[in-house]
Protein backbone atom coordinates (compact mmCIF):
# COMPACT_ATOMS: atom_id res chain seq x y z
CA UNK A 1 0.00 0.00 0.00
CA UNK A 2 2.55 2.18 0.65
CA UNK A 3 4.44 1.83 -3.01
CA UNK A 4 1.10 2.74 -4.51
CA UNK A 5 0.86 5.96 -2.07
CA UNK A 6 4.39 6.52 -2.92
CA UNK A 7 4.04 6.15 -6.41
CA UNK A 8 0.91 8.94 -6.26
CA UNK A 9 2.51 11.22 -4.43
CA UNK A 10 5.49 11.31 -6.75
CA UNK A 11 3.08 11.52 -9.79
CA UNK A 12 1.24 14.61 -8.03
CA UNK A 13 4.60 16.23 -7.30
CA UNK A 14 5.94 16.09 -11.11
CA UNK A 15 2.14 17.06 -12.00
CA UNK A 16 2.80 20.12 -9.55
CA UNK A 17 6.57 20.80 -10.71
CA UNK A 18 5.56 20.86 -14.69
CA UNK A 19 2.47 23.37 -14.21
CA UNK A 20 4.40 25.85 -11.69
CA UNK A 21 7.25 25.45 -14.93
CA UNK A 22 4.51 26.48 -17.81
CA UNK A 23 3.14 29.22 -15.73
CA UNK A 24 6.69 30.93 -15.01
CA UNK A 25 7.57 30.08 -18.42
CA UNK A 26 3.97 31.63 -20.53
CA UNK A 27 4.23 34.72 -18.01
CA UNK A 28 7.94 35.41 -19.67
CA UNK A 29 6.51 34.79 -23.21
CA UNK A 30 3.72 36.68 -22.13
CA UNK A 31 5.65 39.99 -21.41
CA UNK A 32 7.49 39.82 -24.26
CA UNK A 33 4.66 39.29 -26.74
CA UNK A 34 2.54 42.28 -24.69
CA UNK A 35 5.73 44.76 -25.73
CA UNK A 36 5.91 43.39 -29.43
CA UNK A 37 4.31 46.06 -31.99
CA UNK A 38 3.27 44.63 -35.28
CA UNK A 39 3.08 46.49 -37.96
CA UNK A 40 0.43 45.82 -40.73
CA UNK A 41 2.00 45.13 -44.20
CA UNK A 42 3.31 47.52 -46.43
CA UNK A 43 1.00 48.09 -49.47
CA UNK A 44 2.86 49.42 -52.95
CA UNK A 45 0.60 52.36 -53.55
CA UNK A 46 -0.46 52.61 -57.63
CA UNK A 47 0.00 55.82 -59.06
CA UNK A 48 -3.04 55.88 -60.93
CA UNK A 49 -4.55 54.22 -63.72
CA UNK A 50 -2.91 53.95 -67.28
CA UNK A 51 -4.57 56.43 -69.79
CA UNK A 52 -7.19 54.92 -71.93
CA UNK A 53 -6.64 52.73 -74.71
CA UNK A 54 -7.55 52.54 -78.19
CA UNK A 55 -8.06 49.80 -80.69
CA UNK A 56 -4.96 49.87 -83.17
CA UNK A 57 -5.47 48.19 -86.42
CA UNK A 58 -3.19 45.31 -86.26
CA UNK A 59 -1.84 42.18 -88.55
CA UNK A 60 -3.45 39.01 -87.58
CA UNK A 61 -0.33 36.43 -87.07
CA UNK A 62 -0.38 32.99 -85.50
CA UNK A 63 -0.28 33.17 -81.83
CA UNK A 64 3.08 32.37 -79.93
CA UNK A 65 3.52 29.39 -77.77
CA UNK A 66 4.31 30.71 -74.65
CA UNK A 67 7.59 28.72 -74.40
CA UNK A 68 8.62 30.99 -77.45
CA UNK A 69 9.45 34.84 -77.75
CA UNK A 70 6.46 36.37 -80.05
CA UNK A 71 7.85 37.01 -83.36
CA UNK A 72 6.69 37.81 -86.84
CA UNK A 73 6.23 35.39 -90.03
CA UNK A 74 8.71 36.02 -92.72
CA UNK A 75 6.78 38.04 -95.51
CA UNK A 76 4.47 40.27 -93.45
CA UNK A 77 4.64 43.42 -92.85
CA UNK A 78 5.16 44.92 -89.77
CA UNK A 79 2.52 45.55 -87.06
CA UNK A 80 1.41 48.89 -86.50
CA UNK A 81 3.53 51.17 -84.23
CA UNK A 82 1.68 50.60 -80.81
CA UNK A 83 1.27 53.40 -78.13
CA UNK A 84 4.45 54.31 -76.07
CA UNK A 85 3.11 55.11 -72.44
CA UNK A 86 6.37 56.29 -70.13
CA UNK A 87 5.98 56.03 -66.71
CA UNK A 88 5.10 59.49 -65.27
CA UNK A 89 6.41 61.17 -62.25
CA UNK A 90 3.98 61.24 -59.37
CA UNK A 91 3.60 63.76 -56.62
CA UNK A 92 4.66 61.58 -53.45
CA UNK A 93 1.95 59.94 -51.35
CA UNK A 94 1.50 61.98 -48.07
CA UNK A 95 3.33 60.06 -44.71
CA UNK A 96 0.75 58.08 -43.06
CA UNK A 97 2.24 57.90 -39.51
CA UNK A 98 4.61 54.53 -40.30
CA UNK A 99 8.73 54.48 -40.17
CA UNK A 100 8.89 52.51 -43.33
CA UNK A 101 11.92 52.32 -45.13
CA UNK A 102 12.13 53.01 -49.15
CA UNK A 103 12.56 49.26 -50.48
CA UNK A 104 15.78 49.20 -52.33
CA UNK A 105 16.34 49.95 -55.83
CA UNK A 106 18.39 46.76 -56.54
CA UNK A 107 15.38 45.01 -56.00
CA UNK A 108 13.34 46.56 -58.72
CA UNK A 109 11.18 48.42 -56.57
CA UNK A 110 9.78 51.73 -58.28
CA UNK A 111 6.55 53.08 -59.64
CA UNK A 112 3.87 50.77 -59.63
CA UNK A 113 1.25 51.62 -62.13
CA UNK A 114 -1.53 50.09 -63.48
CA UNK A 115 -2.87 49.31 -67.33
CA UNK A 116 -6.85 48.92 -68.11
CA UNK A 117 -6.82 47.49 -71.72
CA UNK A 118 -9.47 45.30 -73.49
CA UNK A 119 -9.69 42.39 -72.00
CA UNK A 120 -8.02 43.05 -68.38
CA UNK A 121 -5.86 44.69 -66.01
CA UNK A 122 -1.95 44.28 -65.62
CA UNK A 123 -0.08 46.00 -62.69
CA UNK A 124 3.86 46.53 -63.45
CA UNK A 125 6.39 47.51 -60.45
CA UNK A 126 8.53 49.66 -63.03
CA UNK A 127 12.05 50.90 -61.74
CA UNK A 128 14.59 52.23 -62.72
CA UNK A 129 16.54 49.75 -64.75
CA UNK A 130 14.13 46.83 -64.71
CA UNK A 131 10.17 46.32 -64.20
CA UNK A 132 8.31 43.08 -62.41
CA UNK A 133 4.62 41.93 -63.25
CA UNK A 134 2.89 42.75 -60.08
CA UNK A 135 -0.10 40.81 -61.07
CA UNK A 136 -2.97 40.17 -64.33
CA UNK A 137 -6.06 39.61 -63.98
CA UNK A 138 -8.58 39.16 -66.96
CA UNK A 139 -11.94 40.08 -67.55
CA UNK A 140 -14.86 37.72 -67.42
CA UNK A 141 -14.89 35.58 -70.71
CA UNK A 142 -10.93 36.12 -71.10
CA UNK A 143 -8.11 34.09 -70.86
CA UNK A 144 -4.00 35.49 -69.85
CA UNK A 145 -0.67 34.38 -71.26
CA UNK A 146 2.29 35.64 -69.68
CA UNK A 147 5.65 35.50 -71.34
CA UNK A 148 8.74 36.61 -68.91
CA UNK A 149 12.33 37.25 -70.62
CA UNK A 150 15.35 39.71 -68.80
CA UNK A 151 14.66 42.17 -70.82
CA UNK A 152 11.11 42.66 -71.68
CA UNK A 153 7.67 41.30 -70.12
CA UNK A 154 3.94 40.56 -72.41
CA UNK A 155 0.87 40.06 -70.89
CA UNK A 156 -1.83 38.71 -73.71
CA UNK A 157 -5.23 39.28 -72.91
CA UNK A 158 -7.22 36.23 -75.32
CA UNK A 159 -11.45 35.84 -75.47
CA UNK A 160 -11.71 33.90 -79.24
CA UNK A 161 -9.88 35.92 -82.24
CA UNK A 162 -9.46 39.21 -80.04
CA UNK A 163 -6.05 39.54 -78.34
CA UNK A 164 -4.88 42.92 -76.41
CA UNK A 165 -1.23 43.01 -75.47
CA UNK A 166 0.72 44.68 -72.78
CA UNK A 167 4.42 45.09 -73.28
CA UNK A 168 7.30 46.50 -71.19
CA UNK A 169 10.73 46.38 -72.52
CA UNK A 170 13.85 48.08 -70.70
CA UNK A 171 16.85 46.78 -72.75
CA UNK A 172 19.19 49.30 -71.65
CA UNK A 173 16.57 51.91 -71.20
CA UNK A 174 13.93 52.62 -68.54
CA UNK A 175 11.28 50.45 -68.50
CA UNK A 176 8.49 51.54 -71.60
CA UNK A 177 5.16 49.73 -72.07
CA UNK A 178 2.99 49.37 -74.99
CA UNK A 179 -0.41 48.65 -75.74
CA UNK A 180 -1.45 46.62 -79.11
CA UNK A 181 -5.46 45.83 -79.15
CA UNK A 182 -6.34 43.61 -82.36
Amino acid sequence: MSQVRRGMMRALLWALATTVAMAVSWYGVRTVLAGTAYEPPRALPISGAAAPTTAVPATRAPAPTPSAPPSRPVGTEPPPTPRVSPPSPSAPEPDSGGSAEAPSPERGAGEVKSFQVRGGRAVFDLGESAATLVSATPDEGWRMRVWKQTAWIRVDFVAGERTTSVFVTWNGHPPHVRTVEG
